[in-house]
């Protein structure tokens, strides 16, 4: 498991952000009118404006994980540990009780009437689809993957050496065999990794 951690807590990342950002362009509420006529389909980007920039930084936050030292990852665990957070405490509140201020701008927009009392005036009923339960299981799986990374990150193997800035890191330790990619690099240098 820990020699795998870096692959899991990056992939989980990495799908996380990329759903939680597909989640915000998928329609979370179809709200009914009073006046009847067709029911207004809200995205996730109206009900949580925050929802795409958010899913953005989880998905640079999973790319920085596969280049960084070991003091960064603890603070990229951190962040994604916050990330989770922050996700599940915004759409925990919208997916399970949708709130009148999720949908009233798309209201707002069909109709010209706006203020949360005038909305909610005109709203018959609030009909969720699976969007926001999927929003919230994804923010939950990321906090785990972040707490996943604090837990790991001193295993992790260290990034190649083509990231490197200075000869101190291009000289493996004794301790740690040599791979493929040192390999490639002593040859790129002239130096023979045979002996």
């Amino acid at each position: 498991m820990i020699r795998r951690a870096r692959l899991i807590c990056v992939v989980v990342t990495l799908l996380t952000g990329a759903l939680g950002l597909i989640s915000s362009t998928q329609t979370w509420f179809e709200v009914a009118l009073v006046d009847g006529g067709d029911a207004l389909a809200v995205p996730g980007a109206d009900a949580i404006p925050v929802l795409a920039p958010l899913c953005l930084a989880v998905l640079a936050l999973g790319a920085a994980l596969t280049i960084v030292g070991t003091v960064l990852r603890y603070i990229l665990g951190a962040l994604t540990v916050l990330a989770g957070a922050v996700l599940l405490w915004l759409t925990v509140p919208v997916a399970f009780d949708p709130p009148v201020s999720a949908v009233a701008s798309a209201v707002t927009t069909a109709t010209g009437i706006a203020g949360l009392e005038s909305v909610s005036a005109l709203i018959a009923s609030i009909t969720a689809t699976p969007w926001p339960g999927v929003t919230v299981l994804c923010a939950a799986v990321l906090a785990l993957a972040g707490i996943l990374t604090l837990v790991t990150a001193h295993a992790w193997r260290r990034p190649g050496r083509r990231f490197a800035t200075d000869a101190a890191h291009d000289a493996p330790s004794a301790d740690e065999p040599l791979d493929a990619v040192d390999s490639w690099d002593d040859l790129s240098r002239g130096d023979d990794p045979t002996r």
